[in-house]
């Protein structure tokens, strides 16, 4: 189904915010073009740091790299998260293997004018390989996982899968 050099960002970021979404989301269920919020973080992304022009890696597709091989990826978000964090930490973790020593990431939040940096080191280089492995976990299992409790859905946009009954 998934190779681990297809694990992405966007895998990394369902990992932290719900694994269930892992799931659903390798199963071609896709809603997240009817989300508002999918579409503001897209708005962001388009009217914030434009000088720079993204960087594909394949499966992971990273805001910008600066000249001292730091991330950068712009947020939606007012508040940093895991996921956030987590999705630094993979990009620096994709970004070794193929012979670039990155630094960290620098994540990016316009809404608050906040930036906050995040050092790549061994352990983050172990966390990015755990957080890999568990994707694959997720993604080879027979069943979806357990959803969430409603009130940790708020924003998401498999809402509507999870909880029609």
């Amino acid at each position: 189904m998934i190779e681990a050099d297809d694990v992405g960002g966007v895998h990394i970021k369902y990992l932290y915010h719900c694994p269930r979404q892992i799931w659903l989301y390798l199963r071609g269920i896709r809603p997240e073009h009817l989300s508002g919020t999918v579409q503001l973080g897209e708005a962001v992304h388009e009217t914030s740091y434009n000088r720079n022009s993204p960087i594909d890696l394949g499966a992971a597709k990273l805001d910008f790299i600066d000249g001292q091989h730091w991330v950068h990826e712009v947020k939606s978000s007012a508040r940093p998260t895991r996921a956030d964090e987590a999705q630094g930490r993979h990009y620096c973790y994709r970004l070794e293997q193929i012979g670039i020593d990155a630094q960290g990431a620098i994540l990016h939040y316009p809404k608050t004018r906040r930036t906050h940096r995040h050092p790549y080191t061994p352990e983050a280089a172990r966390q990015a390989q755990a957080d890999i492995a568990e994707v694959l976990t997720i993604a080879g299992a027979g069943t979806s996982p357990a959803r969430l409790t409603r009130s940790a859905c708020r924003g998401c946009s498999f809402t509507d899968y999870c909880w029609t009954e």
